[in-house]
């Protein structure tokens, strides 16, 4: 399936929801509107993550989207990290702490995923498919013929193993203080 608006990407529609959170739990604490450098610092961050998400979709390179997705990832830590001072100051419950973060998380896991559409675009020419090609546009189709991973490809799986969860980072050190 071809996606032709960044609206159809399931990491900014992870993105989008993450802001909703995030909105919504500072609309339940009054202390927390009131705080106004972290609730715009957080705010940010969050709407930060759906709009890199699009901005780079439109982009006309893969490498300038890569790097969007590389800033919306930062942006989701960004969150995550606010998020301990909101608990820290009392503004959040640990329910709602865990429920944002675990979005921001997820988000951030999409991203390698959602890079999958970089094939999306059609004004890519196929270079390994070219009819003036001595072999022939045929030669993709051979059975003995397996799939090399292109460059980008393998640049996602990377970034996939860096995003997710660190075994080594203690729960209990990891957890909020209330």
């Amino acid at each position: 399936m071809k996606l032709s608006r960044f609206e159809d990407l399931d990491c900014w529609k992870e993105a989008r929801q993450l802001t909703r959170q995030v909105y919504e739990a500072i609309g339940l604490s009054q202390a927390w509107q009131k705080d106004l450098r972290l609730c715009g610092q957080i705010q940010a961050a969050a709407v930060s993550v759906m709009a890199n998400i699009a901005e780079g979709f439109v982009r006309h390179s893969d490498k300038e989207f890569v790097q969007f997705l590389f800033v919306a990832m930062a942006s989701a830590a960004e969150v995550q990290s606010h998020l301990y001072v909101a608990v820290d100051q009392g503004y959040l419950a640990k329910e709602m702490f865990d429920s944002i973060y675990a979005q921001a998380g997820k988000t951030s896991r999409i991203f390698p995923v959602s890079l999958s559409i970089l094939e999306r675009k059609p004004h890519r020419p196929d270079r390994r498919n070219r009819p003036d090609r001595p072999d022939g546009p045929d030669r993709r189709n051979r059975p003995d013929r397996r799939k090399r991973p292109d460059r980008l490809s393998v640049a996602l799986v990377r970034i996939a193993n860096q995003v997710t969860p660190r075994k080594d980072c203690a729960r209990s050190a990891c957890q909020p203080r209330h």
